[in-house]
């Protein structure tokens, strides 16, 4: 499988001068290309072929007075990225045809100039010495080994995100870390107040960066819409911000791959639920607090690192009842308000957790029978029509179960 492995660079200010004419030159051969396949479609003729691309965009454009400057950067890094926008037309198409799997993925766009920028390099515009790194027409690179690479790289990515910052992304290819087999699986249930709330009773909180800065980025924000677009205070003005949002999404990475290594390294089986997060995120109430938590990318690690590690992921369906039935006795005593946490089962009269309850019936409805009555999620059951005497005695039970 292939795996990715960033580090952080610290170019000179020569090199970081040099990285911004590769990072604009990369960004002028996409767009011309994004905009003359654009002008195509809207002409009615067919989208070109990548071949002929690479000779119009990159070939026949450094003879012209306007693209000459294209020579002075390396091809390797131009012709990555009309590749990339082929990928992205590709998926593109398979996604309105039906034959890509999951959300649809909508067609490329123009690339920024202070957004995140990024230049691909394959294995003959790159060398690796001893702990120097050097590209072509860069030179060498400042790099802090982190972790040693497992393999050769195929190929590196120079990055450079928005609050300034330099990195270097190789792809090797590793086998799978197979780790010990054990007998523990884990059911989780992810909320607000509580990240997470696993079947044991065990509670993690998440670190909520956004909620603890948000009177500052409010400042910032504010700030940075005063000043005057292109200025020199609107730059200072937008690293600022930039750099606040960097230091936000790296806290939350930081806690979600320290707590998906955990709970992967702990347990064989792990059990979620299948959140329609993109829906939740349109209630106004409570979008910002969904997105400061980060579920879709802590199910994200968990399954990349459940493949890596043997281990065995899976998820249950959205519309399975997992707060209402008792994890006890499976019965359902009617639907809870969002403010009850603790309810007592009036069939068992056990009292209950309710993020401890459904972290439990997830555990079970994943095909785990570790309840006390021994339920499983995957047993099935057969509708079968009542006789008269039958059905007006269970009405008579469950009224003496309820009133007494």
């Amino acid at each position: 499988m292939k795996a990715r492995y960033r580090y952080r660079i610290y170019p000179t200010p020569r090199q970081q001068l040099a990285l911004a004419k590769l990072f604009g030159c990369v960004r002028v051969v996409w767009n011309d290309a994004l905009a003359f396949c654009i002008t195509q479609y809207k002409t009615g003729a067919k989208k070109p072929k990548n071949a002929q691309l690479h000779k119009q965009f990159i070939t026949q454009a450094k003879r012209t007075t306007q693209r000459e400057w294209l020579s002075g950067v390396s091809c390797v890094p131009l012709q990555q990225a009309l590749n990339d926008l082929e990928k992205a037309y590709r998926n593109f198409f398979k996604s309105c045809k039906g034959q890509r799997k999951g959300k649809p993925v909508k067609p490329p766009k123009f690339k920024k100039r202070h957004a995140k920028q990024s230049a691909r390099f394959t294995q003959r515009g790159f060398t690796i010495r001893g702990d120097c790194l050097k590209i072509a027409k860069i030179g060498k690179l400042k790099i802090v080994w982190s972790r040693p690479l497992p393999a050769e790289p195929s190929s590196v990515t120079v990055i450079k995100d928005a609050a300034g910052r330099y990195f270097v992304s190789f792809v090797v290819e590793i086998s799978p870390d197979v780790l010990p087999k054990n007998e523990d699986s884990v059911g989780i249930d992810l909320g607000i107040k509580t990240f997470a709330t696993l079947d044991d009773a065990q509670k993690i909180d998440a670190p909520k960066p956004l909620k603890k800065r948000i009177n500052r980025l409010r400042r910032l924000s504010k700030n940075l819409s005063r000043k005057n677009r292109g200025s020199k205070r609107y730059e200072r003005a937008r690293l600022r911000k930039a750099k606040l949002q960097a230091k936000l999404k790296d806290t939350r990475t930081d806690f979600l791959h320290k707590l998906s290594t955990q709970i992967i390294r702990e347990n064989q089986t792990i059990v979620l639920e299948d959140l329609n997060v993109a829906g939740m995120l349109k209630n106004r109430k409570l979008s910002r607090a969904i997105s400061d938590l980060g579920w879709r990318q802590f199910r994200t690690y968990l399954e990349g690192k459940a493949e890596k590690y043997g281990r065995e992921f899976r998820v249950i369906s959205r519309w399975e009842p997992t707060s209402l039935p008792c994890s006890c006795c499976g019965f359902r005593g009617g639907k809870l308000d969002l403010s009850i946490r603790e309810w007592t089962c009036l069939n068992c009269g056990t009292t209950h957790d309710r993020d401890v309850n459904a972290a439990k019936n997830i555990l079970v409805a994943g095909g785990h029978s570790e309840t006390q009555t021994g339920r499983g999620g995957r047993r099935k059951t057969s509708v079968k029509e009542a006789v008269t005497c039958e059905a007006s005695t269970h009405r008579e039970y469950v009224q003496l179960t309820l009133f007494g």
